[in-house]
């Protein structure tokens, strides 16, 4: 019974979120803005961890504690916006962050975006797979930009649905994600020393993998597993990367692969099978179509041109 108790509750659908919240059902079965300043509604801190089959996005007065620079805090305390795509374990069976509410809510169900461009385009958004201290923190300017989309989605809610209705509010719901999405890149360059900070972790992180051979037993080492080992979310890993190199993390293990397989290609006398398994390659033709598309040279034709 007791792991029955730990298992997180899903939401399948808007009317049953508001119903859980004990609100009235929403206007439309698709998608809801959930507006604390009047509802109270703290669909932000069910009393357990949740999953929800629709998207989720808020706008919270206080994120989590501002990531640390040298001796002091750097971000804006204005509060910020979290994300979560459907099928997401949000929050805790515990009241850790009981303090913290979103004064707007936005569900989004997937099929509301059906047949629209923003269908695809939405699962091309790194923040929706971020961690919640990994939250967009908002500038005063920025935080009244964001309220004012919100407000014009919710006055479109209010307003007599007709047939040009659902245009409007994915229109709408794509500049709140427009704007996300240049306010994150903002926030990338403001935490530039702390990202600088992070790829030398990263570089290190590799450089040990490679020399103590954990590639052998362990294989190529993956997004994730460097994520876990800087305490980050692997998409915030990788959207990190390209704002400081211009390539995400699957791209910068490549890179790391290619430099230690020149190593050992122009310094031992290793066959090109016996290099692709060093470097955890688990067939030598992977690492052969790699190597090529990398260098244009194949490995033979690179330690001969070496040499």
């Amino acid at each position: 019974m007791k792991k029955e108790e730990n298992i997180p509750h899903r939401f399948d659908s808007l009317t049953e979120a508001h119903r859980a919240l004990g609100l009235p059902q929403p206007k439309h079965p698709l998608i809801s803005l959930l507006n604390n300043t009047t509802t109270r509604a703290e669909f932000s801190r069910p009393p357990q961890a949740h999953v929800l089959n629709f998207y989720k996005i808020s706008y919270r007065p206080k994120l989590s504690p501002p990531i640390k620079y040298g001796q002091g805090h750097y971000d804006f305390d204005e509060g910020g916006l979290l994300f979560a795509a459907p099928n997401q374990v949000i929050g805790s069976n515990n009241n850790e962050n009981a303090a913290e509410c979103s004064l707007y809510t936005l569900l989004i169900h997937p099929d509301f975006l059906w047949n629209y461009p923003l269908a695809k385009k939405i699962k091309q958004y790194g923040f929706f797979s971020y961690a919640a201290n990994e939250g967009l923190h908002l500038s005063d300017q920025e935080k009244a930009t964001i309220i004012s989309v919100f407000q014009m989605i919710e006055e479109e809610l209010n307003s007599r649905i007709d047939d040009l209705s659902q245009d409007v509010i994915i229109s709408q719901v794509e500049l709140l994600l427009t704007y996300a999405d240049r306010f994150y890149k903002r926030q990338f360059i403001t935490r530039k020393a702390i990202g600088s900070s992070l790829l030398q972790q990263l570089e290190g992180i590799l450089e040990a993998y490679f020399n103590n051979e954990k590639s052998l037993t362990a294989g190529i080492p993956t997004v994730q597993f460097l994520a876990e080992k800087l305490n980050i979310s692997s998409s915030y890993l990788s959207d990190m990367l390209r704002s400081l190199t211009g390539q995400n993390a699957q791209q910068h293990i490549h890179d790391k692969l290619i430099e230690k397989a020149k190593e050992k290609l122009s310094t031992t006398n290793l066959s090109v099978s016996e290099v692709a398994y060093a470097l955890g390659f688990e067939h030598p033709q992977s690492f052969s179509k790699l190597f090529k598309t990398k260098t244009n040279f194949s490995p033979l034709e690179f330690r001969r041109s070496f040499n």
